[in-house]
Protein backbone atom coordinates (compact mmCIF):
# COMPACT_ATOMS: atom_id res chain seq x y z
CA UNK A 1 0.00 0.00 0.00
CA UNK A 2 2.83 2.06 0.93
CA UNK A 3 4.50 1.58 -2.34
CA UNK A 4 1.59 2.27 -4.42
CA UNK A 5 1.12 5.25 -2.52
CA UNK A 6 4.71 6.40 -3.34
CA UNK A 7 4.64 5.56 -7.12
CA UNK A 8 1.37 7.67 -7.22
CA UNK A 9 3.09 10.84 -5.48
CA UNK A 10 6.05 10.53 -7.77
CA UNK A 11 3.60 10.41 -10.72
CA UNK A 12 1.31 13.44 -9.39
CA UNK A 13 4.86 15.21 -8.83
CA UNK A 14 6.15 14.43 -12.47
CA UNK A 15 2.89 15.59 -13.81
CA UNK A 16 3.10 18.91 -11.64
CA UNK A 17 6.45 19.61 -13.03
CA UNK A 18 5.71 18.63 -16.97
CA UNK A 19 2.94 21.51 -16.28
CA UNK A 20 4.91 23.88 -15.55
CA UNK A 21 7.73 23.14 -17.94
CA UNK A 22 4.92 23.39 -20.65
CA UNK A 23 4.52 26.73 -19.35
CA UNK A 24 7.71 28.15 -18.96
CA UNK A 25 8.31 26.80 -22.07
CA UNK A 26 4.80 28.06 -23.67
CA UNK A 27 5.70 31.57 -22.68
CA UNK A 28 9.11 32.12 -23.01
CA UNK A 29 10.33 30.15 -26.15
CA UNK A 30 8.22 31.69 -29.00
CA UNK A 31 9.65 34.94 -28.12
CA UNK A 32 13.45 34.00 -27.85
CA UNK A 33 14.17 34.72 -31.65
CA UNK A 34 13.77 38.55 -32.49
CA UNK A 35 11.94 39.28 -35.78
CA UNK A 36 13.68 41.95 -38.36
CA UNK A 37 11.85 44.58 -39.81
CA UNK A 38 10.24 43.90 -43.41
CA UNK A 39 11.24 45.81 -46.39
CA UNK A 40 7.84 46.41 -47.36
CA UNK A 41 7.65 48.24 -43.44
CA UNK A 42 10.80 49.79 -44.13
CA UNK A 43 9.30 51.34 -47.60
CA UNK A 44 6.52 53.34 -45.48
CA UNK A 45 8.69 54.96 -43.52
CA UNK A 46 8.99 58.24 -44.84
CA UNK A 47 11.32 60.68 -42.91
CA UNK A 48 10.95 63.72 -44.57
CA UNK A 49 6.80 63.25 -44.59
CA UNK A 50 7.42 63.68 -40.29
CA UNK A 51 8.53 67.47 -40.86
CA UNK A 52 5.44 69.48 -41.94
CA UNK A 53 6.07 72.98 -43.62
CA UNK A 54 3.90 75.47 -42.15
CA UNK A 55 1.16 75.37 -39.81
CA UNK A 56 -0.66 71.83 -39.01
CA UNK A 57 -3.95 71.67 -37.93
CA UNK A 58 -2.88 70.46 -34.30
CA UNK A 59 -1.11 72.06 -31.32
CA UNK A 60 0.36 70.55 -28.27
CA UNK A 61 1.15 70.70 -25.01
CA UNK A 62 3.46 68.84 -22.55
CA UNK A 63 1.71 67.32 -19.41
CA UNK A 64 4.70 67.14 -16.99
CA UNK A 65 3.43 67.06 -13.11
CA UNK A 66 1.04 63.92 -11.75
CA UNK A 67 -1.05 66.88 -10.78
CA UNK A 68 -1.43 68.26 -14.21
CA UNK A 69 -2.01 64.40 -15.45
CA UNK A 70 -5.15 64.71 -13.44
CA UNK A 71 -6.57 67.78 -13.96
CA UNK A 72 -6.29 67.10 -17.73
CA UNK A 73 -7.96 64.11 -17.54
CA UNK A 74 -10.85 65.88 -15.45
CA UNK A 75 -10.88 68.71 -17.71
CA UNK A 76 -11.25 66.50 -20.87
CA UNK A 77 -13.85 64.61 -19.01
CA UNK A 78 -16.01 67.77 -18.20
CA UNK A 79 -15.48 69.24 -21.27
CA UNK A 80 -16.53 65.96 -23.23
CA UNK A 81 -20.34 65.87 -25.54
CA UNK A 82 -20.15 62.89 -27.43
CA UNK A 83 -17.06 60.37 -26.73
CA UNK A 84 -14.12 59.46 -24.50
CA UNK A 85 -11.96 57.01 -25.11
CA UNK A 86 -9.00 55.80 -22.60
CA UNK A 87 -6.80 52.96 -23.72
CA UNK A 88 -3.91 52.17 -20.78
CA UNK A 89 -1.80 49.25 -19.38
CA UNK A 90 -2.62 49.48 -15.92
CA UNK A 91 -5.38 50.68 -13.82
CA UNK A 92 -5.56 50.33 -10.04
CA UNK A 93 -8.26 51.25 -7.06
CA UNK A 94 -6.89 54.46 -5.15
CA UNK A 95 -8.09 58.20 -4.71
CA UNK A 96 -6.79 59.75 -8.47
CA UNK A 97 -8.77 56.33 -9.79
CA UNK A 98 -12.05 57.27 -8.25
CA UNK A 99 -11.80 61.02 -9.31
CA UNK A 100 -11.63 60.07 -12.85
CA UNK A 101 -14.18 57.23 -12.60
CA UNK A 102 -16.40 59.64 -11.01
CA UNK A 103 -15.84 62.22 -13.93
CA UNK A 104 -16.38 59.23 -16.48
CA UNK A 105 -20.08 58.35 -14.34
CA UNK A 106 -21.01 61.77 -14.85
CA UNK A 107 -20.02 62.17 -18.52
CA UNK A 108 -22.14 58.69 -19.22
CA UNK A 109 -24.93 60.52 -17.07
CA UNK A 110 -24.90 63.41 -19.98
CA UNK A 111 -25.12 61.14 -23.10
CA UNK A 112 -21.29 60.45 -23.18
CA UNK A 113 -19.79 57.28 -25.06
CA UNK A 114 -17.06 56.21 -22.86
CA UNK A 115 -14.49 53.20 -23.96
CA UNK A 116 -12.25 51.79 -21.98
CA UNK A 117 -9.56 49.29 -23.49
CA UNK A 118 -7.05 47.73 -20.76
CA UNK A 119 -4.25 45.00 -20.93
CA UNK A 120 -5.99 41.91 -19.62
CA UNK A 121 -3.00 40.48 -17.53
CA UNK A 122 -3.12 43.50 -15.70
CA UNK A 123 -7.50 44.17 -16.04
CA UNK A 124 -7.61 40.82 -14.29
CA UNK A 125 -5.05 41.57 -11.50
CA UNK A 126 -6.29 44.92 -10.54
CA UNK A 127 -9.69 45.46 -11.78
CA UNK A 128 -11.48 41.84 -11.43
CA UNK A 129 -13.62 41.93 -8.53
CA UNK A 130 -13.50 45.45 -7.45
CA UNK A 131 -16.99 47.48 -7.00
CA UNK A 132 -15.85 50.66 -9.08
CA UNK A 133 -15.62 49.46 -11.80
CA UNK A 134 -18.33 47.19 -11.81
CA UNK A 135 -20.66 50.12 -11.17
CA UNK A 136 -18.54 51.84 -14.22
CA UNK A 137 -19.21 48.84 -16.66
CA UNK A 138 -23.17 48.61 -15.12
CA UNK A 139 -23.77 52.05 -16.88
CA UNK A 140 -25.24 51.50 -20.43
CA UNK A 141 -22.96 54.16 -21.67
CA UNK A 142 -19.73 52.88 -20.74
CA UNK A 143 -17.96 49.71 -22.08
CA UNK A 144 -14.76 47.97 -20.34
CA UNK A 145 -12.79 45.46 -22.64
CA UNK A 146 -9.76 43.50 -21.61
CA UNK A 147 -6.98 43.31 -24.46
CA UNK A 148 -5.78 39.31 -24.41
CA UNK A 149 -6.94 37.81 -21.11
CA UNK A 150 -4.05 35.15 -20.94
CA UNK A 151 -5.11 31.40 -21.07
CA UNK A 152 -2.56 29.02 -19.57
CA UNK A 153 -3.74 26.55 -21.87
CA UNK A 154 -2.09 28.59 -24.52
CA UNK A 155 1.13 30.06 -22.17
CA UNK A 156 2.28 31.95 -25.36
CA UNK A 157 -0.63 34.64 -24.44
CA UNK A 158 0.84 35.55 -21.38
CA UNK A 159 3.66 37.74 -22.81
CA UNK A 160 1.36 39.68 -25.34
CA UNK A 161 0.40 42.57 -23.59
CA UNK A 162 -0.92 46.13 -24.74
CA UNK A 163 1.48 49.38 -23.49
CA UNK A 164 -0.72 51.78 -24.94
CA UNK A 165 -1.76 54.58 -22.63
CA UNK A 166 -3.79 57.34 -24.43
CA UNK A 167 -6.95 59.60 -23.77
CA UNK A 168 -9.10 61.15 -26.47
CA UNK A 169 -12.05 63.22 -25.95
CA UNK A 170 -14.43 63.96 -28.88
CA UNK A 171 -11.96 63.60 -31.74
CA UNK A 172 -10.58 66.73 -30.33
CA UNK A 173 -8.27 66.08 -27.70
CA UNK A 174 -5.64 63.73 -26.90
CA UNK A 175 -3.25 62.67 -24.18
CA UNK A 176 -0.88 60.28 -24.82
CA UNK A 177 2.53 59.05 -23.02
CA UNK A 178 3.67 57.03 -20.60
CA UNK A 179 1.56 57.27 -17.49
CA UNK A 180 -0.38 54.44 -16.35
CA UNK A 181 -3.62 55.42 -14.51
CA UNK A 182 -3.38 55.18 -10.62
CA UNK A 183 -2.04 56.94 -7.35
CA UNK A 184 1.83 56.12 -8.19
CA UNK A 185 1.21 58.16 -11.83
CA UNK A 186 -1.51 60.55 -11.20
CA UNK A 187 -2.79 63.13 -8.16
CA UNK A 188 -0.95 65.37 -6.06
CA UNK A 189 2.42 63.53 -4.18
CA UNK A 190 0.58 63.97 -0.96
CA UNK A 191 -1.83 61.24 -2.80
CA UNK A 192 0.34 58.69 -3.43
CA UNK A 193 1.76 59.67 -6.28
CA UNK A 194 5.43 59.18 -6.95
CA UNK A 195 6.39 58.28 -10.19
CA UNK A 196 7.79 60.76 -12.81
CA UNK A 197 6.18 60.70 -16.18
CA UNK A 198 5.16 62.76 -19.18
CA UNK A 199 2.13 63.13 -21.86
CA UNK A 200 1.98 65.41 -24.25
CA UNK A 201 -1.62 66.99 -24.97
CA UNK A 202 -2.36 67.36 -28.71
CA UNK A 203 -5.40 69.47 -29.52
CA UNK A 204 -7.41 70.14 -33.25
CA UNK A 205 -9.69 72.77 -33.46
CA UNK A 206 -11.81 70.89 -36.37
CA UNK A 207 -11.55 67.38 -35.30
CA UNK A 208 -13.78 66.90 -38.34
CA UNK A 209 -10.25 67.03 -40.60
CA UNK A 210 -8.79 63.67 -41.24
CA UNK A 211 -5.44 64.51 -41.90
CA UNK A 212 -3.80 64.60 -38.51
CA UNK A 213 -2.51 62.46 -35.95
CA UNK A 214 -5.97 62.56 -33.60
CA UNK A 215 -7.65 60.32 -36.61
CA UNK A 216 -4.97 58.27 -36.93
CA UNK A 217 -4.79 57.42 -33.11
CA UNK A 218 -9.13 56.52 -33.29
CA UNK A 219 -8.34 54.28 -36.66
CA UNK A 220 -5.60 52.28 -34.68
CA UNK A 221 -8.15 52.30 -31.66
CA UNK A 222 -10.95 50.93 -33.61
CA UNK A 223 -8.49 48.03 -34.54
CA UNK A 224 -7.39 47.20 -31.46
CA UNK A 225 -10.89 47.61 -30.08
CA UNK A 226 -12.94 45.09 -32.46
CA UNK A 227 -10.00 42.66 -32.90
CA UNK A 228 -10.74 38.95 -31.59
CA UNK A 229 -8.38 39.35 -29.07
CA UNK A 230 -10.12 42.30 -26.87
CA UNK A 231 -13.63 41.31 -25.23
CA UNK A 232 -16.19 43.13 -22.86
CA UNK A 233 -15.70 42.48 -18.96
CA UNK A 234 -17.22 43.95 -15.96
CA UNK A 235 -20.59 44.19 -16.79
CA UNK A 236 -22.06 44.72 -13.70
CA UNK A 237 -25.59 44.28 -12.20
CA UNK A 238 -27.17 48.21 -12.51
CA UNK A 239 -29.32 46.90 -9.70
CA UNK A 240 -26.98 45.19 -7.08
CA UNK A 241 -26.76 47.37 -3.94
CA UNK A 242 -23.29 47.67 -3.73
CA UNK A 243 -23.03 48.88 -7.49
CA UNK A 244 -25.61 51.38 -6.54
CA UNK A 245 -24.30 52.83 -3.65
CA UNK A 246 -21.10 52.91 -5.54
CA UNK A 247 -22.17 55.12 -7.91
CA UNK A 248 -24.16 57.42 -5.67
CA UNK A 249 -20.81 57.83 -3.66
CA UNK A 250 -18.74 58.70 -7.52
CA UNK A 251 -22.05 60.85 -7.91
CA UNK A 252 -21.56 62.93 -5.25
CA UNK A 253 -17.45 62.95 -5.28
CA UNK A 254 -17.87 64.59 -8.33
CA UNK A 255 -19.70 67.52 -6.99
CA UNK A 256 -17.36 68.11 -4.69
CA UNK A 257 -14.48 67.93 -8.19
CA UNK A 258 -16.55 69.98 -10.19
CA UNK A 259 -16.58 72.47 -7.62
CA UNK A 260 -12.64 73.05 -7.56
CA UNK A 261 -12.09 72.39 -11.31
CA UNK A 262 -12.07 76.04 -13.82
CA UNK A 263 -15.39 76.81 -15.30
CA UNK A 264 -13.62 76.64 -18.49
CA UNK A 265 -10.53 74.97 -19.93
CA UNK A 266 -8.29 77.76 -22.65
CA UNK A 267 -6.64 74.45 -24.41
CA UNK A 268 -4.98 77.02 -27.02
CA UNK A 269 -3.16 78.69 -24.47
CA UNK A 270 -2.23 75.18 -23.18
CA UNK A 271 -0.44 74.19 -26.20
CA UNK A 272 1.88 75.52 -28.93
CA UNK A 273 1.98 75.47 -32.67
CA UNK A 274 2.77 72.14 -34.16
CA UNK A 275 3.42 72.02 -38.11
CA UNK A 276 3.14 67.67 -38.36
CA UNK A 277 2.27 65.47 -35.96
CA UNK A 278 2.52 61.83 -36.59
CA UNK A 279 1.61 58.87 -35.03
CA UNK A 280 3.79 55.19 -34.94
CA UNK A 281 2.96 52.32 -33.49
CA UNK A 282 3.65 48.51 -33.19
CA UNK A 283 1.79 45.71 -34.45
CA UNK A 284 -1.04 44.72 -32.64
CA UNK A 285 -1.15 40.81 -32.34
CA UNK A 286 -0.39 39.11 -29.68
CA UNK A 287 2.78 37.28 -30.80
CA UNK A 288 6.51 38.17 -31.55
CA UNK A 289 6.77 41.29 -33.21
CA UNK A 290 8.70 42.85 -36.31
CA UNK A 291 9.95 46.26 -34.21
CA UNK A 292 7.93 49.18 -36.24
CA UNK A 293 8.58 51.81 -33.25
CA UNK A 294 12.42 51.44 -32.78
CA UNK A 295 12.39 51.05 -36.87
CA UNK A 296 11.34 54.55 -37.16
CA UNK A 297 12.32 56.04 -34.09
CA UNK A 298 16.20 54.82 -35.38
CA UNK A 299 15.43 56.57 -38.75
CA UNK A 300 14.35 59.49 -37.42
CA UNK A 301 16.99 59.86 -35.02
CA UNK A 302 19.80 59.48 -38.20
CA UNK A 303 18.37 62.71 -39.68
CA UNK A 304 19.69 64.39 -36.79
CA UNK A 305 22.35 67.15 -37.75
CA UNK A 306 23.56 67.79 -34.03
CA UNK A 307 21.98 66.64 -31.35
CA UNK A 308 19.62 63.53 -30.38
CA UNK A 309 18.12 63.38 -26.74
CA UNK A 310 17.02 60.02 -25.44
CA UNK A 311 15.11 59.80 -22.22
CA UNK A 312 14.25 56.15 -20.96
CA UNK A 313 13.62 54.53 -18.17
CA UNK A 314 15.09 51.50 -19.01
CA UNK A 315 17.60 50.31 -21.73
CA UNK A 316 17.79 46.69 -22.64
CA UNK A 317 18.97 46.04 -26.15
CA UNK A 318 18.92 43.28 -28.39
CA UNK A 319 22.01 42.72 -31.35
CA UNK A 320 20.25 44.86 -33.33
CA UNK A 321 19.26 47.70 -30.86
CA UNK A 322 23.14 47.71 -30.03
CA UNK A 323 23.93 48.24 -33.46
CA UNK A 324 21.50 50.78 -34.34
CA UNK A 325 23.15 52.62 -31.19
CA UNK A 326 26.40 52.35 -32.65
CA UNK A 327 25.36 53.27 -36.22
CA UNK A 328 23.44 56.52 -35.02
CA UNK A 329 26.65 57.60 -32.23
CA UNK A 330 28.53 57.47 -35.50
CA UNK A 331 26.36 59.69 -37.90
CA UNK A 332 25.20 62.37 -34.79
CA UNK A 333 27.70 64.18 -33.20
CA UNK A 334 26.28 64.10 -29.98
CA UNK A 335 23.71 61.90 -28.56
CA UNK A 336 22.68 61.67 -25.15
CA UNK A 337 20.82 59.11 -23.05
CA UNK A 338 18.89 60.01 -19.71
CA UNK A 339 17.88 56.86 -17.60
CA UNK A 340 17.59 55.85 -14.37
CA UNK A 341 20.28 54.39 -11.99
CA UNK A 342 19.58 51.53 -10.43
CA UNK A 343 19.31 52.72 -7.37
CA UNK A 344 16.27 54.84 -8.54
CA UNK A 345 14.50 51.98 -10.98
CA UNK A 346 11.59 50.47 -9.80
CA UNK A 347 11.73 47.43 -12.82
CA UNK A 348 13.92 44.91 -11.03
CA UNK A 349 14.32 42.67 -14.15
CA UNK A 350 15.58 45.95 -16.13
CA UNK A 351 18.02 47.18 -13.74
CA UNK A 352 19.29 43.81 -13.44
CA UNK A 353 19.80 43.56 -16.76
CA UNK A 354 21.64 46.97 -17.17
CA UNK A 355 23.31 46.17 -13.91
CA UNK A 356 25.21 43.34 -16.68
CA UNK A 357 25.04 45.16 -19.78
CA UNK A 358 26.27 49.21 -18.76
CA UNK A 359 29.68 48.30 -20.43
CA UNK A 360 28.04 47.41 -23.67
CA UNK A 361 25.23 50.29 -23.60
CA UNK A 362 28.33 52.63 -22.77
CA UNK A 363 30.25 51.22 -26.05
CA UNK A 364 28.15 52.01 -28.07
CA UNK A 365 28.76 55.15 -27.81
CA UNK A 366 26.62 57.93 -26.57
CA UNK A 367 27.13 60.35 -23.23
CA UNK A 368 24.94 58.21 -20.46
CA UNK A 369 23.58 60.40 -17.59
CA UNK A 370 21.70 58.13 -15.17
CA UNK A 371 19.05 59.40 -12.92
CA UNK A 372 19.28 59.86 -9.11
CA UNK A 373 16.25 62.01 -8.16
CA UNK A 374 14.36 60.90 -5.39
CA UNK A 375 11.82 58.83 -7.20
CA UNK A 376 11.98 56.77 -10.35
CA UNK A 377 11.50 58.52 -13.74
CA UNK A 378 9.43 56.87 -16.04
CA UNK A 379 8.72 59.36 -19.00
CA UNK A 380 10.05 58.32 -22.82
CA UNK A 381 11.20 60.96 -25.02
CA UNK A 382 13.12 61.68 -27.83
CA UNK A 383 14.21 65.33 -28.96
CA UNK A 384 15.89 65.59 -32.28
CA UNK A 385 17.76 68.67 -33.13
CA UNK A 386 15.57 71.53 -32.48
CA UNK A 387 12.32 70.61 -34.39
CA UNK A 388 11.38 66.80 -33.83
CA UNK A 389 9.80 65.69 -30.30
CA UNK A 390 8.74 61.92 -29.77
CA UNK A 391 6.36 61.16 -26.70
CA UNK A 392 4.97 57.77 -26.02
CA UNK A 393 4.71 54.64 -24.47
CA UNK A 394 8.23 53.26 -25.70
CA UNK A 395 11.10 52.06 -23.66
CA UNK A 396 14.30 51.43 -25.19
CA UNK A 397 14.51 47.35 -23.85
CA UNK A 398 13.23 43.78 -25.75
CA UNK A 399 9.78 44.23 -24.47
CA UNK A 400 8.65 47.37 -26.21
CA UNK A 401 10.69 46.66 -29.08
CA UNK A 402 9.49 43.01 -30.08
CA UNK A 403 6.38 41.94 -28.03
CA UNK A 404 4.20 44.82 -26.73
CA UNK A 405 2.04 47.24 -28.47
CA UNK A 406 3.29 50.79 -28.15
CA UNK A 407 1.97 53.95 -29.23
CA UNK A 408 4.46 56.98 -30.06
CA UNK A 409 3.84 60.83 -31.19
CA UNK A 410 6.18 62.43 -33.00
CA UNK A 411 5.65 66.34 -32.99
CA UNK A 412 7.46 68.55 -35.71
CA UNK A 413 7.59 72.15 -33.53
CA UNK A 414 10.60 74.17 -32.54
CA UNK A 415 8.57 75.67 -29.91
CA UNK A 416 7.52 72.15 -28.56
CA UNK A 417 11.13 70.90 -28.68
CA UNK A 418 12.26 73.65 -26.29
CA UNK A 419 9.97 72.66 -23.74
CA UNK A 420 11.00 69.40 -23.88
CA UNK A 421 14.43 69.96 -23.88
CA UNK A 422 13.82 72.43 -20.57
CA UNK A 423 11.85 69.53 -19.10
CA UNK A 424 15.17 66.76 -19.45
CA UNK A 425 17.76 69.55 -18.50
CA UNK A 426 15.79 69.81 -15.28
CA UNK A 427 16.25 65.42 -15.00
CA UNK A 428 19.29 65.75 -15.95
CA UNK A 429 20.41 68.32 -13.32
CA UNK A 430 19.63 65.37 -10.85
CA UNK A 431 22.03 62.75 -13.06
CA UNK A 432 25.23 61.90 -12.98
CA UNK A 433 27.33 61.40 -16.47
CA UNK A 434 28.96 58.20 -16.83
CA UNK A 435 31.73 57.58 -18.68
CA UNK A 436 32.89 54.15 -20.83
CA UNK A 437 35.24 53.20 -17.61
CA UNK A 438 31.99 53.06 -15.82
CA UNK A 439 33.17 55.94 -13.55
CA UNK A 440 30.81 58.60 -12.58
CA UNK A 441 31.65 62.27 -12.86
CA UNK A 442 31.24 64.40 -9.84
CA UNK A 443 28.64 66.96 -9.96
CA UNK A 444 27.98 69.85 -6.90
CA UNK A 445 24.84 69.36 -5.66
CA UNK A 446 23.80 65.18 -6.98
CA UNK A 447 25.12 62.58 -4.61
CA UNK A 448 25.94 58.93 -6.11
CA UNK A 449 23.57 56.21 -4.57
CA UNK A 450 23.71 52.82 -4.41
CA UNK A 451 20.47 50.19 -4.32
CA UNK A 452 19.48 50.09 -0.62
CA UNK A 453 20.33 47.01 1.76
CA UNK A 454 20.76 43.88 -0.11
CA UNK A 455 19.35 44.93 -3.57
CA UNK A 456 22.90 45.47 -5.16
CA UNK A 457 24.44 42.31 -3.96
CA UNK A 458 20.70 40.74 -5.30
CA UNK A 459 21.62 42.14 -8.58
CA UNK A 460 24.67 41.34 -9.27
CA UNK A 461 23.05 36.94 -8.82
CA UNK A 462 19.87 38.36 -10.67
CA UNK A 463 21.46 40.08 -13.26
CA UNK A 464 23.52 36.40 -14.77
CA UNK A 465 19.67 34.73 -14.10
CA UNK A 466 18.09 37.07 -15.93
CA UNK A 467 20.14 37.04 -19.24
CA UNK A 468 18.26 33.57 -20.19
CA UNK A 469 15.32 35.62 -20.67
CA UNK A 470 15.98 39.16 -20.84
CA UNK A 471 14.22 39.41 -24.33
CA UNK A 472 11.38 39.47 -22.37
CA UNK A 473 12.19 42.34 -20.29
Amino acid sequence: MAKIKRKTGRRILLFILMILLYEAAGACLPFAFQKTVSDSYKKTVDVPAFYGSGPGRERAGIVETNKGALDTRLAMFRDAKKSIIISTFDIREGKSTDDIFAALIDAADRGVKVQILVDGLYGMLHMNGKTIFQAAGSHPNIEIRFYNEPNFLKPWTINGRLHDKYVIADGSLLLMGGRNMFDYFIGDDSRGSIGYDREVLLYSKKPEQKNGAIPQVLSYFKKVWYSSDCKTVLEGNPRKEKTKSEIKYLSRRYQSIKKKLPLKTDWMKQTVPVKKASFVTNPIHIGNKEPYVWYTMQQLMLTAKKDVTIQTPYAVFSKDMYQGMEELTGKVPNVEMLINSTAVGDNFIASSDYTRNRPKILKTGPRVFEFFGDHSCHGKSIAIDDRLSVIGSYNFDMRSTYLDTETMLVLDSPELNRELRTHMVKLKEQSLEINKKEQYIPKQGVTQKEPEGSKKLLFKFSSLFIQLFRYLA
